[in-house]
C-alpha cells in the first residue's frame, strides 16, 4: 500500500502541516484530516525507489562526466 503526503491548509495563517498516510490506490484524496477536520490537500512527491543497486566503489571511474556543477569528474577531450 503506497503511501501519500498530505499537506493541511491553514485559515489562521500559520504554516502548514504535512503527514504521511498509508492508503490503497483506489481511494479518494482527502479533504480534510480525519481526526481534526481541518482541511488539506495531497502533495505531490518523487516516489522514493529501492532498486536494490549497490553505489559505485570510489575508485570506479563513471562512464559519464558528471552533469552537475559538483566538480567531482572532469570531462576528457
Amino acid at each position: 500500500m503506497p503511501k501519500y503526503v498530505y499537506e493541511t491548509i491553514p485559515t489562521d495563517g500559520s504554516a502548514p502541516e504535512r503527514f504521511e498516510v498509508k492508503q490503497p490506490m483506489a481511494d479518494d484524496a482527502w479533504t480534510v484530516h480525519p481526526d481534526t477536520g481541518v482541511a488539506v490537500k495531497r502533495v505531490l512527491t518523487a516516489p522514493m525507489l529501492n532498486t536494490g543497486a549497490r553505489a559505485a566503489s570510489p575508485s570506479a571511474a563513471p562512464s559519464a562526466p558528471c552533469r552537475t556543477a559538483c566538480g567531482c569528474h572532469s570531462a576528457k577531450n
